[in-house]
């Protein structure tokens, strides 16, 4: 049994990480106004497409369609949709199953 907790943590460590660095990388655009937009073309469909690889089930293909958006919009990179998502899972979602 401690060998799964220990995979767990790791498992959320590295989902913390990795949602932290894609955030940076979806920040990077607004960074440089107007023209960092255009770049959000090609990462908006590959954020919200590593999100919903990221959190399967319905979190997240929700979390992936909000993060599409959230990157595709102008002037709303500065929203962590990674860290928001990761902060839900392992804290607010699982409140709700206790």
């Amino acid at each position: 049994m401690k060998t799964q907790e220990i995979i767990l943590q790791e498992e959320k460590q590295r989902k913390l990480l990795l949602g932290l660095l894609f955030d940076a990388i979806g920040m990077l655009s607004f960074s440089i106004p107007f023209v960092g937009e255009f770049g959000d073309v090609i990462w908006a469909p590959l954020a919200g497409f590593i999100m919903n690889y990221m959190y399967k089930g319905t979190v997240g293909k929700v979390a992936g369609f909000f993060t599409f958006l959230e990157e595709i919009l102008p002037f709303t990179d500065i929203i962590p949709s990674f860290t928001l998502t990761w902060f839900y899972t392992y804290y607010i979602r699982k409140k709700d199953k206790n």
